[in-house]
């Protein structure tokens, strides 16, 4: 089975489960796994490991739109050494600070790859899921897209501090909160640009129609991209931008935009049926575990 496939097989059988967090009596929480062969690049720091895996999960903490609480690693390395330990704690509390979170601890275990498993809690009494889009409603993303794909780059041509640096995303929670109370349906970009318009409308039972011209690529993206075509990839199909993709009624738009501590860009409208840019068919592609 491939991800999306185990990702259904879940869905179907676990009610509670199929969006960015799950709810329970206000609590939001959610888990991810990262593995060093396919979300560290040769070159990433425990610093950055420790940011980048527990901002993931904070990351959807904030696409549900609520306030994030706290947050747990699980730390499986070959050995335990104690630099990379300490920079790998002081990345995971550094990003919870930033999100306004508490770091809380976790496990620590030994394993023959890096691996890393987190956990985020958060707060809300009117959670925005993924399934309330309608025909009318803009399609906007905070920030820019492109970071991660660019970062990648840079890893490979051994730039890797300022390659770390773009892996240190800040976790749009303050955004997210921001936007909730005007979003009909919110997720987090980190599959790619492409496959969140793709299960949003899915989830929403609905459509989208955006234009590339208005996506916001980050100007690192265009630095390294090969050509036109390859800045597309890296802003629309990389993903792991972790950026906030949203759903905002026209008559609440203005508001939403104004309310955002970060920049909201419109780049297009729910439609009735089918994901499209620029008129054409959008792939559902973008990024996948193993």
């Amino acid at each position: 089975m491939d991800e999306r496939a185990a990702l259904a097989l879940v869905g179907d059988s676990v009610p509670a489960a199929g969006d960015d967090c799950a709810v329970l009596d206000g609590l939001v929480v959610t888990t991810d796994m990262l593995h060093e062969t396919s979300d560290f690049p040769g070159g990433t720091t425990r610093y950055t490991a420790g940011w980048r895996a527990v901002g993931a999960s904070l990351s959807d903490v904030a696409a549900m739109g609520a306030e994030a609480t706290a947050a747990l690693a699980i730390y499986g390395a070959p050995s335990f050494e104690e630099d990379e330990i300490a920079a790998f704690l002081s990345g995971c509390l550094d990003v919870c600070s930033a999100a306004g979170a508490e770091y809380v601890g976790g496990d620590l275990d030994g394993h023959g790859e890096f691996t890393v498993s987190t956990t985020a809690f958060g707060r809300s009494e009117a959670p925005v899921y993924r399934s309330g889009a309608t025909p009318g409603d803009a399609v906007c993303v905070t920030g820019t897209l492109g970071r991660s794909g660019a970062a990648l780059r840079l890893f490979e041509e051994g730039a890797t501090e300022r390659a770390n640096g773009l892996f240190r995303f800040e976790p749009r929670v303050a955004a997210g909160r921001a936007l909730a109370p005007h979003a009909s349906a919110m997720m987090d970009s980190s599959d790619g640009l492409s496959r969140s318009l793709h299960q949003l409308a899915e989830a929403s039972d609905c459509g989208a129609s955006v234009s590339y011209a208005d996506v916001p690529v980050a100007q690192t993206a265009s630095e390294v991209a090969e050509s036109a075509d390859d800045e597309r990839e890296l802003a629309v199909h990389f993903g792991e931008d972790f950026e906030l993709v949203c759903t905002v009624p026209e008559d609440a738009l203005a508001a939403a935009i104004e309310a955002s501590p970060v920049e909201v860009t419109r780049i297009g409208t729910v439609t009735e049926r089918e994901v499209r840019m620029d008129g054409a068919a959008l792939p559902d592609r973008g990024f996948t575990h193993g």
